[in-house]
């Protein structure tokens, strides 16, 4: 089982033995002042951004690097657990962090308290949370048309 704790100026991710063994690594650091956003997402594909990297790719089990504009992103999530997400500042080595870990909520209460000031907050306007990706698209794949200039039409007519 994955595990987020804060060691000195670090955010560690440990990886559980399958997580490790998929990734080709055991840890994942981060400092504390990169932390820009974070938050639970309880769908765990909601996460993944850009197009796969190294790792290991199973429907409804992802672990590895996935690299897209915004950069490369290292996750560790699974289907059925909600996970864990923290968006970095551009100079760190990754541009998210996403792990399913077993109290989410919890990890994110305690890593709350140590963002920097310079963070936004959840709530405010511009804030990355779970926004797709630049140029991705979400919803149907048509997108909405304006509303017909002559109102509505009754069927027949």
């Amino acid at each position: 089982m994955t595990r987020v704790t804060v060691e000195g100026t670090e955010i560690v991710v440990r990886l559980g033995p399958r997580e490790a063994l998929a990734a080709r690594r055991r840890t994942v650091h981060a400092p504390v002042a990169a932390l820009r956003a974070l938050g639970v997402e309880p769908s765990w594909w909601r996460v993944l951004r850009g197009r796969t990297g190294r790792g290991v790719w199973l429907p409804g089990h992802c672990v590895g690097l996935r690299h897209g504009p915004a950069g490369t992103d290292f996750v560790a999530v699974r289907a059925g657990s909600p996970s864990l997400w923290m968006d970095l500042a551009p100079d760190s080595p990754f541009a998210r962090i996403a792990v399913a870990v077993p109290d989410p909520d919890q990890v994110e209460r305690a890593l709350r308290l140590l963002m920097p000031e310079e963070a936004l907050p959840p709530d405010a306007p511009g804030h990355p949370g779970m926004l797709p990706e630049p140029g991705r698209r979400e919803g149907p794949d048509e997108p909405q048309r304006p509303a017909d200039p002559e109102g509505p039409r009754e069927p027949g007519a």
